[in-house]
């Protein structure tokens, strides 16, 4: 493919994805946004929660012959 033309495409493409993200920016603005702190409040505590199934998790008992 030729440069110029692969340019022009990645050109295009660039528009898209920044048109796509300024319409996802104003959706989130016009719904209440939620702070990055209730993201990351909630991802934390799924890792809590992960890690307590891991420590909680029953094991099998290895018979010794």
């Amino acid at each position: 493919m030729h440069p110029e033309t692969r340019l022009a495409l990645h050109r295009v493409r660039v528009a898209d994805l920044r048109a796509e993200a300024d319409a996802h920016r104003l959706a989130g603005a016009t719904r209440g946004r939620r702070t990055p702190y209730d993201l990351r409040g909630r991802l934390g505590w799924t890792l809590v929660e992960v890690g307590l199934r891991l420590v909680t998790a029953p094991r099998t008992a290895t018979t010794v012959p």
